[in-house]
């Protein structure tokens, strides 16, 4: 296997990103391409739920991180490994325990020994559901960790786990990545996800009232794919730095906006685009909750610290965003 530590070269890195086909590394894929077209790039999914295909000229492999050895071999020489497979829904998770276990967690480990052995760096999203109910604000990456559900758990053992294998050996980011919306075009094709903004539009465009869970003034914070994608390339960017010189262990950023509205605030701001895009104002009704969810009523997060190393901050707002999605 390729050793990065005497085989790399700053000019010309190779790239691997896991979960290629999906929603962010479909994006993540397309804005290397368009920063860097003279990096070499690899794209694995297994497509369990992504579907793109092709990516600019770069085809997806289908390669499934549960699979150690085939896993090695499409991640052989590679420099950095941008690691975005995962079983990654709520709901998913809770229902196909033993999948987001192979998946999440040894996948991941995987990943992570591939990087150990060669000294790739890598790159990682770890989510804040790890953090439950937060305890203070704003948030940062040193929050307390109390995750509330099995997805969160999984991505609580990746966190440590990675802390664990980067430690002397390679270079790793991990985000704290906050709740995602938006879509973007891949040739052509329009990669979106039900996040829970897409959801309301996706109800209005069908004439549909808004369902909100009670009691209603819970927050999140929410960002969009494209800033995402570009926080993974100015991470790409600084990993490169740090193989050069031979860095190695964790570093963990806050991948955030400066909204964090309540969800009521949320589907108020669809209803009245709705209106006034497509003349129709749909209900907002207030239903039980079914779910054990994070219940707060502000969800600020400091990203000073990828505003400072990583020179990334988010760009798109909600509501230009909705806007968008409407037409």
């Amino acid at each position: 296997m390729t050793d990065t530590s005497t085989d790399f070269d700053p000019d010309s890195p190779t790239v691997a990103v896991t979960g290629a086909a999906g929603f962010i590394g479909s994006r993540v894929v397309h804005e290397l391409q368009r920063a860097y077209p003279d990096w070499e790039i690899t794209a694995l999914d297994n497509f369990y739920l992504g579907d793109v295909r092709e990516i600019g000229d770069v085809t997806v492999e289908h390669v499934d991180v549960r699979n150690r050895d085939r896993l090695e071999d499409a991640l052989s020489g590679a420099d950095i490994v941008m690691h975005l497979a995962a079983i990654s829904g709520v709901d998913d998770c809770e229902e196909n325990q033993d999948l987001t276990y192979e998946v999440n967690v040894q996948g991941t480990n995987n990943v992570a020994w591939f990087c150990r052995k060669t000294g790739a760096a890598l790159v990682f999203p770890f989510s804040m559901a790890v953090l439950g109910d937060p305890v203070e604000f704003p948030i940062t990456v040193d929050h307390p960790r109390d995750p509330m559900n099995w997805y969160g758990r999984t991505k609580l053992i990746n966190e440590r786990a990675i802390e664990n294998f980067a430690d002397g050996a390679f270079p790793a980011h991990l985000f704290l990545k906050s709740n995602l919306y938006g879509e973007h075009e891949i040739g052509g094709q329009t990669v979106s996800k039900g996040t829970v903004i897409n959801f309301f539009v996706g109800r209005a465009l069908a004439g549909e009232n808004l369902t909100v869970y009670e009691p209603g003034d819970q927050a999140r914070n929410y960002v969009h794919v494209k800033d995402v994608a570009r926080a993974y390339v100015r991470s790409a960017e600084r990993l490169v730095e740090q193989l050069d010189v031979g860095e190695t262990g964790v570093e963990k950023y806050e991948i955030a906006s400066d909204e964090d509205p309540g969800i009521t605030t949320v589907a108020e701001m669809v209803r009245d685009i709705a209106a006034e895009e497509i003349d129709f104002e749909p209900d907002i009704e207030l239903l039980e909750n079914p779910r054990d969810e994070t219940l707060v009523s502000e969800f600020a997060v400091d990203t000073s610290e990828a505003q400072n190393e990583l020179d990334w901050q988010a760009n798109c707002s909600i509501k230009e965003s909705i806007h968008r999605l409407f037409n």
